[in-house]
């Protein structure tokens, strides 16, 4: 049993007459691209993961090891209310919690997370709890590819209300004949229609250049231009942990396989 555990394996015993005839071991399966996900949400996006699992302590280090996952950051022998409450201690630390999940023991903490990510395979009760469901079975890397594009989208909300707000400070004082006194220049009313129109083209333009994005390589190592500017980004900002530590992604696994020993 020790043995079983130690291999990330759950235990259980069967019995006949008082007496054991069969050990089984029920492992979780990972996903071939669980540990490149991991290692990409935490090395490449700078996000703290969590793995919060029913399984016992044995079992969970065995699989944050295959995971490369810190030990610290393994829960073991969680029930549904220890899941919540971990995402509520991570909420009152000021984070924003991401819980990935598909159990029907994940629901109440996919509820309770500020993003709550289900795959389809999943139970239908986690799947109506989370706010995002990831319809490609086995593919664990779209966690990178929703997290990732919603900075994007951010980004770009962002990008479009600074390049509007710069238009519209600068044209409406020309539009309304503030220059003129002294330059003796006026924006005739045809060409400030324009101009208006043109504001609102370029933003809907920007906003649907999204159709070009990309989804993140997991499995890529990065550039050396990629590299070169993390570097210069991580020192110039001098605080990359502490926004690094501000969004946090908790995963949740279960048995999914079963092996006889």
């Amino acid at each position: 049993m020790a043995q079983l555990e130690r291999d990330g394996k759950t235990a259980i015993l069967a019995a006949v007459n008082n007496e054991i005839h069969v050990v089984m071991g029920i492992a979780d399966e990972l996903k071939p691209d669980a540990g490149e996900t991991l290692a990409y949400l935490q090395d490449q996006m700078g996000i703290e993961v969590w793995m919060v699992t029913g399984d016992n302590a044995r079992t969970a280090t065995a699989i944050a090891n295959q995971l490369g996952l810190a030990h610290n950051r393994v829960i073991s022998e969680a029930l549904p209310v220890a899941k919540v409450q971990q995402v509520r201690k991570l909420q009152s630390e000021g984070k924003m919690v991401c819980m990935v999940g598909d159990g029907i023991n994940d629901s109440a903490a996919l509820a309770q997370a500020n993003v709550g990510v289900s795959v389809g395979t999943g139970a239908e009760i986690a799947v109506e709890a989370a706010d995002m469901v990831l319809v490609r079975e086995g593919q664990l890397q779209e966690v990178v590819t929703a997290l990732d594009l919603s900075r994007v989208i951010f980004r770009r909300i962002q990008l479009n209300f600074v390049f509007s707000l710069i238009y519209n400070v600068l044209g409406i004082p020309v539009a309304m004949g503030v220059f003129y006194p002294l330059l003796q220049v006026r924006l005739p009313p045809t060409l400030a229609a324009v101009a208006m129109a043109l504001s609102s083209l370029s933003v809907v333009s920007s906003s649907l250049a999204l159709k070009l994005y990309k989804p993140p390589k997991v499995n890529a190592r990065p550039s050396m231009m990629r590299q070169l500017f993390r570097r210069l980004s991580s020192s110039t900002i001098g605080n990359r942990q502490r926004a690094a530590s501000s969004t946090t992604v908790l995963i949740s696994n279960r048995g999914s396989g079963v092996q006889q020993q």
